[in-house]
């Protein structure tokens, strides 16, 4: 277990990294990240797991040629795009303010 003057002798980053703002900073992206990416694969297992075994579900037509594994399918593109805007969002709004108080904090240390 490291003492204070162990924190404080180390580098920069590694008295950064010992602030409570960057562990509510990394708190909040795992808040975040963790939660999509889970829902993100259940949503793709699912997918798989249609079109392994529910076939002619996903056979299913819908207009024309569409089918409803079509549609999913899909809908997995247009997902990832809806996941990358909302994280965006959030980084502008929660991480990137308090990312750029440790960066100063960091450039006016050295």
């Amino acid at each position: 277990m490291s003492t204070t003057n162990e924190r404080s002798s180390g580098t920069i980053y590694e008295q950064v990294q010992a602030t409570p703002e960057f562990a509510d900073l990394r708190s909040r992206l795992r808040r975040f990240v963790f939660p999509m990416s889970a829902l993100f694969l259940i949503w793709y297992l699912v997918y798989v797991l249609l079109a392994s075994y529910a076939p002619d579900f996903m056979a299913i037509k819908v207009l024309g040629n569409i089918n409803l594994g079509l549609i999913i399918g899909l809908l997995q593109f247009v997902s990832t795009f809806a996941i990358t805007m909302i994280y965006v969002r959030y980084a502008n709004r929660h991480l990137d303010p308090a990312a750029d108080k440790l960066r100063e904090q960091i450039e006016s240390a050295s």
